[in-house]
């Protein structure tokens, strides 16, 4: 089926080809770690003393803070209302979360946003130009299902899923399920009537450094509408440290602007934990959170969140595997024909950036940073600054193969909401722009879907 436009492809691309097929994804970053830890590694070109600053920060992401008062006063300050005690909690050794599996299970690695939708009054369009969303008015921009003792938890978080069978063109059906977000024991009155939910699993924390370090103007240069109909647009969002609106990176929708703010906005979000970037946590008028112990006005100090910043910065990407397999070799020449690349960019130059490990390095990535509409199959249709309900800005695709090895007996799950058990799932959730590419790989014979999986496990 494919013969003919493979072809072409592979005679226009001889030049490229070994720029395409990259065994660095993160240029001299890269890590040779493979296995559960695959994704914990330091950047390979940072200096011994750089490496001491990560093995500080990987301290801080990694262990649990407490509620404060405490004896460890550098963590202190936990809740009164989180999600989880430690970073590691959600990014599961530095890879992707999960949605809760079992009748009981804590959402843990999986947030639940919360917002209602917006009015054109002063007030409501003030907070849309900082915060990007109308927080909840009782239960603020996420749902906390766990409390320090003496707080109640915000409520119980569930998934239910209603399953449907996809039938491809040769008659192989594939099981998707469509999950539903369930809100239970609430203990502060009831949600909003107009209430917006969106469940998000953690995504994992390689290459983000070098993320940040992508010029402003070479994603930019991808926004405008593409002939195939393709037409990714950049989030604009706030940078509390600038005071002023900028390009937004991070985030399934792009929301935050820089690393840094990522990280104190997790704080102050998933661990009720303040910072410069943040003084207050997630705790709303009708939940009288000032009553209970903090650690002080700023809870994550200024060296803290630098030391954390830095380890996310820095953790490094593993190197591909299987490029010499034909089937890898076919798949990336499928993926290439169906037009995937039209969102996920292969590679760019980074920038200077302020660590020189990061700068002028050739990655591939596998993204363009950029929201692209979905499909009302992967709608939240919860808005977020500029994003609507239907946009999601495109996952870097670097890592996929160790996805499964990193999440071990847990399992690896994909998309935004983990609703994806395998990548063939993740294909076919795919709507809007990408339409037309994934009733391609629904089309394609069982040799050309194994070659074109076997190419992104190569990644």
């Amino acid at each position: 089926m494919w013969l003919r436009l493979i072809g072409g492809l592979l005679c226009a691309s001889l030049a490229v080809n070994a720029q395409a097929n990259p065994l660095q994804s993160g240029g001299k970053t890269s890590t040779d770690k493979t296995g559960g830890n695959a994704f914990s590694m330091p950047a390979s070109n940072l200096s011994f003393d750089k490496r001491l600053d990560f093995s500080v920060g990987n301290s801080f992401f990694r262990n649990p803070w407490v509620m404060a008062p405490a004896t460890t006063d550098a963590r202190d300050g936990l809740g009164p209302l989180f999600n989880t005690n430690a970073c590691q909690g959600c990014h599961i050794k530095d890879g992707r979360g999960h949605p809760p599996q079992f009748k009981g299970d804590n959402a843990v690695s999986m947030l639940v946003r919360l917002s209602i939708p917006s009015t054109a009054n002063a007030e409501h369009q003030a907070i849309l130009k900082t915060q990007g969303v109308i927080p909840e008015p009782t239960y603020g921009g996420q749902l906390q299902d766990m409390a320090i003792p003496g707080a109640k938890p915000e409520g119980k978080v569930s998934i239910s899923y209603q399953t449907q069978t996809q039938h491809l063109a040769d008659a192989s059906p594939v099981e998707l399920r469509q999950p539903k977000v369930n809100i239970s024991k609430l203990n502060y009155g009831p949600l909003h009537p107009e209430a917006l939910f969106s469940a998000r699993i953690a995504p994992p924390m390689i290459g983000l450094g070098l993320l940040e370090a992508i010029s402003e103007a070479d994603i930019l240069a991808k926004e405008n509408p593409k002939a195939d109909g393709i037409s990714g647009r950049a989030n604009r969002v706030w940078d509390n440290k600038a005071n002023t609106t900028v390009m937004g990176r991070f985030g399934w929708k792009a929301g935050q602007p820089s690393l840094r703010q990522q990280n104190a906005s997790a704080f102050a979000g998933d661990m009720g934990i303040t910072s410069a970037l943040f003084l207050a946590d997630d705790c709303t008028q009708a939940q009288d959170c000032a009553g209970f112990p903090n650690g002080g006005e700023l809870e994550v100090s200024e060296d803290i969140l630098d030391s954390v910043t830095f380890y996310s910065q820095h953790l490094a990407v593993p190197m591909r595997r299987g490029l010499d397999k034909p089937e890898v070799q076919a798949g990336e020449q499928l993926f290439l024909a169906l037009g995937c690349s039209g969102c996920h960019t292969p590679s760019y130059t980074t920038g200077q950036h302020e660590s020189p490990a990061l700068s002028n390095q050739k990655i591939y990535p596998y993204t363009d940073l950029l929201l692209h509409d979905m499909g009302e199959g992967l709608a939240d249709n919860r808005p977020e600054f500029l994003a609507n309900g239907r946009e999601w800005r495109t996952p870097p695709l670097w890592g996929l193969g160790y996805a499964p090895e990193v999440a071990g007996s847990e399992g690896a799950f994909y998309l935004h909401d983990g609703r994806a058990r395998t990548l063939l799932e993740a294909i076919l959730w795919h709507g809007g722009e990408a339409e037309q590419a994934k009733q391609s790989v629904m089309a394609a014979n069982k040799t050309e879907r194994a070659q074109l999986i076997a190419f992104l496990e190569s990644l």
